[in-house]
């Protein structure tokens, strides 16, 4: 992680340094936040790294244990089994009333996060897949205009692609069938179909799910 700027330490900047290392898994599930070492690699006091743990233990993305600290959380199939469950609904209806209010911005980002995960297909970096694929979802839902819908699935794909980084990616290559996946549901977004965009986006997340506890069992 890169120190971050005095006027970018505040404790949600300090949040997404620590999130984008995890989901990119460059600190992996089971290890250890240290406030100190946290605070001294970002450039900031412990009081903001403090306060980010917090914010992402919230979001179930790291665990708060009083007698053995904070450490990133370890997923098992059933945590697996109950992400799919509340991905599957919601994150169908967001996208299709992201393509009904036909926001050019959103579509952008998602397009451009495409792209991005496209170029690593080669070399296979697992973390901006990860990082790259985490976007594409959120910028297609976060236009869906219910904060609360956004809210609850900023915090379920964060945990779904802390599994897909540490549980699926290493046993079963998939990220090339996802990319698949994800272009012809932001093709159905641009063409402003929201039925299939809407019905390809179940699809994906239940593709993904099946992938997912094959692998863990």
């Amino acid at each position: 992680m890169s120190p971050l700027s005095p006027v970018s330490s505040r404790a949600d900047l300090v949040a997404e340094s620590i999130r984008s290392a995890i989901l990119a898994g460059r600190i992996r599930p089971g290890d250890t936040l240290v406030e100190r070492r946290l605070a001294a690699e970002l450039g900031v006091s412990k009081t903001p790294v403090r306060e980010a743990l917090i914010m992402l233990a919230a979001g179930g993305l790291v665990v708060l244990t009083p007698s053995r600290g904070t450490s990133v959380r370890l997923l098992d199939g059933d945590d697996l089994r109950k992400i799919q469950e509340v991905r599957l609904l919601l994150e169908p209806w967001a996208v299709a009333a992201t393509t009904r209010l036909g926001l050019p911005l959103h579509v952008a980002q998602a397009r451009a996060a495409l792209a991005r995960s496209g170029a690593n297909l080669d070399n296979v970096d697992h973390g901006e897949l990860s990082v790259a694929n985490r976007d594409f979802h959120r910028a297609l839902y976060a236009g869906c205009g219910n904060e609360f819908v956004i809210t609850t699935l900023d915090s379920v794909r964060d945990l779904a692609a802390l599994a897909a980084v540490s549980l699926l990616w290493p046993h079963w290559p998939t990220w090339r069938e996802e990319h698949v996946e994800h272009e012809r549901i932001l093709k159905a977004v641009e063409a402003g179909d929201a039925e299939s965009a809407q019905r390809l986006t179940r699809q994906h997340i239940e593709l993904s799910g099946q992938r997912a506890v094959e692998v863990v069992g």
